[in-house]
């Protein structure tokens, strides 16, 4: 393994770093956060950048970890089945039991289709209650208070890749990777995401 050191320079913009390593990072992490949990707890918030409203589709699990997220522009069956698609590529082997949401008539849809396609099991229960969500709903606020102050994204791909950034993020403050950490680079979170990228961390 060839390892890199990185110099910081003040005059280095911060948004570019995140623009070029937060969807890099997301994808890194993937493989070491397997979505295993059976129970889904499914929501969108709407988020507003350069005055157009945007949805951000969000699942948690059980105990409150991130499984995955999903931007779009419509909040409709599509953007519904897009974003449990996406979900379930990332745990081809971990399929949920029970998918929890609102009311939501698109996501009755979205899940209906995805049964008759096979990519759900047949038994996955469907439980529409809102009030069983309200733990995502407050995971919502909190990510939320950290999108809020940049809101100003030249684009949809801008400001997707900032949430990914914010995503993965509070992904290693809910201690999703806590185990890796530990294992891997002896409790710290920077040396653990400098191995992800092979730099090395003085």
């Amino acid at each position: 393994m060839t390892l890199r050191v990185v110099r910081w320079s003040r005059r280095t913009p911060i948004y570019r770093w995140v623009q070029h390593y937060a969807p890099e990072l997301d994808r890194r992490v993937q493989w070491c956060n397997p979505l295993q949990t059976k129970t889904w707890y499914v929501d969108e918030t709407d988020v507003k950048f350069r005055g157009e409203w945007m949805y951000l589709y969000r699942a948690i699990g059980d105990g409150g970890e991130t499984l995955d997220f999903y931007l779009s522009q419509t909040r409709t069956t599509k953007s519904a089945k897009q974003f449990l698609s996406k979900a379930l590529n990332r745990s081809q082997h971990h399929r949920p039991s029970v998918i929890s949401t609102d009311k939501n008539r698109a996501y009755n849809e979205a899940i209906a289709s995805l049964r008759k396609e096979g990519r759900l099991p047949p038994h996955c229960q469907h439980r529409q209650v809102k009030f069983l969500n309200n733990r995502l709903e407050s995971d919502h606020g909190k990510l939320k208070q950290r999108i809020r102050p940049v809101q100003g994204f030249k684009s949809r791909k801008t400001a997707h890749n900032a949430i990914r950034g914010f995503e993965v993020m509070r992904m290693f403050r809910k201690g999703q990777f806590r185990s890796m950490v530990d294992s891997l680079a002896g409790g710290s979170e920077a040396r653990y995401i400098g191995r992800l990228f092979q730099v090395f961390i003085a």
